[in-house]
């Protein structure tokens, strides 16, 4: 299985980026689209810009979208507490935002996320990432730890979130190992 991972015109597939989303974690057809609305409004903003990982046919299985921070923004408003009482409130500034990094469960583990997220961080000119994750131990968070992403916060409560979130933060550019885009898929 051959992927490309190129600039991905995100207003123009939303839908289908919102459908890898939904599978990868596991929101409804309400959640999806708020989720909407709000990624077509992210994508407006000054600097944002997002990848996909495409199949040779043409499918969307996996997107990263992103942009220079902005401490006026809803997702700092609310970290911004979290991050001033651990002594970390500086990387709201000259960082670099992953806002949503998903793939299709039936394509990961495959070393597409890694190479999403630092090919989008490599075209970032700000000197750090900064990113939220569920405050869980997850194949996500170990895939931030191997890119060298540390907790900034954590237990952090997002209104409207059933769960605590992490904020991490790493230097730019991220960690590298090599990928296998080569991996055989799995039956099913």
């Amino acid at each position: 299985m051959d992927l490309v991972i190129g600039p991905l015109d995100l207003p123009a597939h939303v839908d289908e980026a919102l459908a890898v989303q939904a599978v990868a974690f596991g929101l409804g057809p309400d959640e999806v689209a708020v989720r909407r609305q709000i990624v077509l409004r992210h994508m407006t903003y000054p600097g944002a810009r997002a990848l996909g990982a495409t199949t040779r046919e043409g499918r969307l299985v996996g997107f990263v979208y992103g942009m220079p921070n902005d401490r006026a923004h809803w997702w700092s408003t609310v970290v911004e507490p979290y991050l001033r009482a651990q002594g970390h409130e500086d990387w709201l500034d000259g960082s670099f935002v992953i806002t949503e990094l998903h793939v299709h469960p039936g394509y990961q583990q495959r070393g597409i996320g890694r190479s999403l997220i630092t090919t989008i961080t490599d075209d970032a000119t700000e000197p750090r990432s900064i990113l939220s994750a569920i405050d869980v131990e997850s194949p996500a968070r170990a895939l931030y730890r191997s890119l060298g992403y540390q907790d900034l916060a954590r237990r952090v409560l997002f209104p409207s979130a059933t769960m605590p979130y992490a904020v991490m933060g790493a230097p730019l550019p991220l960690r590298r190992r090599p990928i296998d885009f080569h991996r055989p898929v799995p039956p099913g």
